[in-house]
């Protein structure tokens, strides 16, 4: 028994180097590292930092996550990265749920399993919910908030130079184009994308930037790495263990009907488990049809891709243990609540 739930651990750690670290983690890593090294420190404190106005910090935060496609582990580097360079923590946090919980192409993937009304509902409870987290998370730490402002003191200007622009935009769609682009056929079709990129990617950084730029960027990238990746790895082995261990039958039976007690369980299903970005609509798709509820699964598809145990380890060795646990509570009684409307309503 114990030996199965090891190896169960294995595999779930296999597959998720085998299909995310490639394609999904390094192009996010270097990106985190290229935000804090080229964007201008000035402009994202004027737009998102502590002292924006909290309407537009935190709509620019929810509409520019929107178009991440990136699950619960792969936004931790983008949203670290806002945030040291400047950030506020109520943007860094929308960011950090909005785009595993409710990006363009999860949306469009929803609609076309589950409906447009389940879509719908997705987008405007994430959307919801993202202003309370921010909003949440602001008053939580303002007085921390208060201070690193007075470090970060913003003066405006120009956000940075066109090459970077150019190098940042380029780093997204390296990021973006394997989900976006290959949605059916072999993983290895993704590779090959991802290696196009490559090359793309190194060939115009060695023709835009200098050997002290480009050490900068990587040096910022690797602390990133060496950071947020092992306990990754350590959430996705542990995920595995339990995934094996908690009976499907148990799923079926308790998550049935669209009351507070099954959005809660639902709720906490997600937030612990591990859902790459897509995966989480025909996985509910498969438990509406044995019998789960419209609310518990609207609460899973929020927090299926928006959370999950590596998430939680690495947002408390990033951003603080304490904002590990006034965030994850936060996410699993909003998505509770949104849950249990859902299934008054739908």
């Amino acid at each position: 028994m114990i030996l199965d739930l090891l190896m169960a651990g294995l595999r779930a750690l296999k597959e998720y180097i085998a299909l995310h670290v490639l394609t999904c983690l390094i192009p996010a890593f270097l990106l985190a590292g290229a935000m804090v090294t080229f964007v201008s420190r000035e402009t994202i404190i004027n737009y998102l930092g502590v002292n924006a106005g909290r309407l537009t910090s935190f709509a620019i935060a929810a509409g520019a996550s929107f178009f991440i496609a990136a699950c619960s582990c792969t936004i931790i580097p983008v949203a670290s990265g806002i945030y040291y360079a400047g950030a506020g923590i109520g943007p860094a946090f929308i960011l950090l749920w909005v785009a595993p919980a409710a990006n363009i192409l999860a949306l469009v993937y929803t609609g076309s399993i589950l409906g447009a009304d389940i879509a719908l509902a997705r987008v405007l409870a994430a959307l919801s919910m993202s202003f309370i987290v921010g909003i949440t998370m602001n008053t939580a730490f303002r007085r921390e908030e208060l201070k690193r402002a007075i470090t970060l003191q913003g003066k405006g200007g120009k956000l940075m130079a066109k090459e970077d622009v150019a190098l940042l935009l380029l780093l997204v769609a390296w990021l973006l184009a394997p989900n976006y682009l290959v949605r059916e056929g072999p993983y290895l079709y993704k590779v090959y994308l991802w290696a196009v990129g490559l090359v793309i990617v190194t060939l115009c950084t060695w023709l835009m930037k200098g050997g002290e730029e480009i050490r900068h960027w990587l040096t910022e990238t690797w602390l990133f790495v060496r950071i947020i990746f092992p306990l990754l790895l350590v959430g996705v082995f542990v995920v595995g263990i339990i995934g094996a261990a908690l009976p499907r039958t148990w799923i079926e039976t308790w998550l049935g009907g669209s009351g507070l007690r099954q959005s809660f369980l639902a709720t906490l299903i997600g937030a612990i488990a591990y859902f790459a970005t897509m995966t989480e609509a025909p996985f509910v798709s498969t438990l509406m049809k044995l019998g789960m509820g419209v609310g518990p699964a609207l609460a899973l598809l929020l927090t299926g891709p928006g959370l999950s145990l590596p998430n939680w380890l690495a947002i408390a060795r990033v951003f603080g243990k304490r904002k590990a646990l006034v965030y994850v509570p936060t996410i699993v009684i909003l998505g509770t609540i949104v849950g249990a409307v859902a299934g008054m309503i739908l």
